[in-house]
């Protein structure tokens, strides 16, 4: 098992999951805090990466595209504060961090995951119920509604109308964008067979968002709506047809020379290298756990490592 323990949270690898508990740091940003601990099975990281500084560096870890109904909806828009699968690690403990991405790689690779696109989530996003009070409303959904009511904040165009309850059927999307500058941010679900052309002010099926503290949160409240829609990679591939079918390839360092090819067969046809193709997967396993013991430096397992890649 690897781990690695900081103020801004712990990261622990099984092997099989990456569990993330936010730190209670004070630049751990509320949304973080309020999702709490993510577990992010192997099959639905695309890679990990540890940026090195001068006084601290940066994992990170990058999910396979609609593998999280949060990234789905935030797009890369998240604050630093609020990037859930980013970890700030102190510099006396960089080597702990270079550990954690080379058992990740080494699974990666291992399981030969491929790390393009799904057409499921594979992360379930937040808990429900869920309440959130920001901007000009607040929002709540239980699993099959979702109701708006409106604060002192609201324009009379909208709250007039009273509060606004949307069943999940009749919802086909969600939008969220936080506050730019002096350009607010919004929260909206789109309705079957309803015009989204409306400002965010006046949408009865819109949040406004003015850049406070509480924004971030409304993101929740998107990704428990979206990881209960249909998966728009689902609906968008052809019958039969699963995106990224094909040979995989594995995430390898930036430095790195070469991927890896998932597929057990190579262009001979079935069966053609097979033997050798195991062979070479169980030799890398031997090298890992002899550089893990500590009988293989780092750089010799590095090299040896690049060699089986290369003959892969």
């Amino acid at each position: 098992m690897a781990e690695i323990i900081q103020r801004d949270g712990t990261w622990t690898f099984d092997g099989s999951t990456v569990r993330i508990v936010p730190g209670k740091d004070k630049g751990v940003g509320l949304l973080r805090r309020t999702l709490g601990e993510i577990a992010v099975p192997l099959e639905a990281l695309a890679g990990i990466s540890f940026e090195a500084g001068r006084k601290s560096g940066r994992l990170r870890l990058r999910l396979r595209d609609g593998a999280d109904p949060l990234l789905q909806i935030t797009g890369g828009r998240l604050g630093d504060s609020s990037e859930p699968y980013c970890l700030t690690v102190e510099k006396d403990r960089f080597g702990v961090a270079e550990y954690l991405v080379d058992e990740v790689r080494n699974s990666l690779l291992l399981d030969q995951v491929d790390p393009g696109p799904v057409d499921s989530y594979l992360l379930p996003g937040p808990a429900l119920p869920i309440t959130v009070g920001a901007g000009d409303a607040t929002v709540s959904f239980d699993g099959e509604r979702i109701r708006l009511e409106w604060n002192w904040k609201t324009e009379e165009s909208k709250s007039s109308g009273g509060p606004r309850t949307l069943s999940l059927d009749d919802v086909e999307g969600v939008e969220w964008l936080p506050s730019r500058g002096l350009e607010n941010g919004y929260l909206r679900f789109l309705v079957t067979r309803m015009p989204t052309s409306t400002p965010a002010k006046h949408d009865p099926h819109a949040v406004d968002l003015y850049g406070f503290r509480k924004d971030p949160l409304m993101a929740l409240v998107g990704a428990a709506v979206v990881a209960r829609l249909p998966h728009p990679r689902a609906a968008a591939s052809p019958e039969g047809e699963l995106p990224g079918a094909g040979p995989a390839e594995v995430a390898v360092p930036a430095s790195g020379a070469a991927s890896a090819p998932g597929a057990t067969h190579a262009a001979g046809g079935p069966g053609h290298g097979s033997d050798d193709h195991d062979a070479l997967l169980r030799r890398l396993r031997e090298l890992g756990e002899l550089h893990q013991s500590g009988i293989l430096t780092a750089e010799e397992f590095a090299t040896a490592k690049q060699a089986i890649l290369g003959r892969l």
